[in-house]
């Protein structure tokens, strides 16, 4: 078994922090059994935390999307993070992740019953050396379908499975569709493709989070005087685009060198996308 990653959890009930993974949700837990959990996830890297006060908004916002109330601000969570990361010693990236979910409630959460953790751990962000997609069998629900209007926990079993399956076909990841066969995402990060000079990403249609860096990434390279065109995109597309890159809160922004069988070289706006990102949060930007 794989050693656990250095971890510390602020848990609310005895507003305090507890190394590793303390064990607080139980079976009658409404979120445990019911799916209500929702989560955030920022990053901590080289000194900074790049937009992290809408990472913890988010987080909020989600909670009420789901029925829960939270009885913490946004301002606090960032000066809760700010207090856990300094628990560590700075020689590894840190994935921060704010968590809120309902002890009660019969079908639906109690919002009374509102709970809060904070988990923080180390996690080296990936290097950028390219990775193969396929295009999945899954699908993004519709907005009247699932609570796609929350970064819940609930929906992350479909794209579990759908990264399962591409995993088992022999690719890193997956190109998941929306439910009219349009690209949504990727199983695990938003997406963007270059053709002619110009970017290109799937508009945010209800079925997937409009993330947070993917909003950063398009205002940098806005800025740097790229167009950049939010739209419908199809599969299509992506098989003839110059270049393909994910842009997500795990890895930030990294490149995709396979789609199905065709293979594609990392190029000049990924990489500018990069550097801007990483000139961003170190405040050069």
């Amino acid at each position: 078994m794989a050693t656990p990653p250095k971890a510390f959890t602020y848990v609310d009930q005895d507003q305090s922090w507890h190394e590793g993974n303390p064990m607080v949700l139980g079976p009658m837990t409404q979120s445990t059994w019911l799916g209500s959990l929702v989560f955030d996830g920022a990053r901590w890297f080289e000194g900074t935390i790049p937009d992290v006060d809408q990472h913890c908004e988010r987080a909020c916002r989600s909670a009420r999307n789901m029925l829960l109330e939270p009885k913490i601000r946004p301002q606090e969570i960032v000066e809760l993070i700010k207090d856990g990361v300094s628990k560590f010693d700075g020689s590894t990236a840190l994935y921060l992740k704010p968590m809120f979910w309902a002890d009660g409630g019969w079908i639906y959460p109690d919002p009374d019953t509102t709970r809060f953790m904070l988990t923080i751990y180390e996690s080296p962000l990936p290097e950028d050396t390219g990775f193969s997609v396929n295009i999945s069998e899954k699908v993004r629900p519709m907005p009247t379908a699932a609570p796609v209007d929350a970064k819940a926990a609930c929906l992350y079993a479909n794209a579990g499975r759908a990264l399962k399956l591409a995993h088992e076909a022999g690719y890193d990841n997956c190109v998941v569709l929306d439910p009219i066969g349009n690209v949504a995402e990727l199983a695990t990060a938003n997406l963007f493709f270059a053709k002619d000079g110009e970017v290109h990403t799937p508009i945010p249609n209800g079925t997937f989070l409009n993330g947070i860096t993917r909003q950063r990434v398009i205002k940098l390279l806005t800025k740097a005087g790229y167009k950049v065109h939010e739209r419908v995109v199809t599969t299509g597309e992506l098989m003839e685009a110059d270049e393909i890159f994910s842009c997500g809160n795990h890895g930030k922004v990294m490149s995709i060198t396979k789609i199905v069988d065709r293979a594609l070289q990392p190029g000049p706006i990924t990489a500018k996308a990069r550097e801007l990102y990483w000139a961003y949060a170190h405040g050069d930007a």
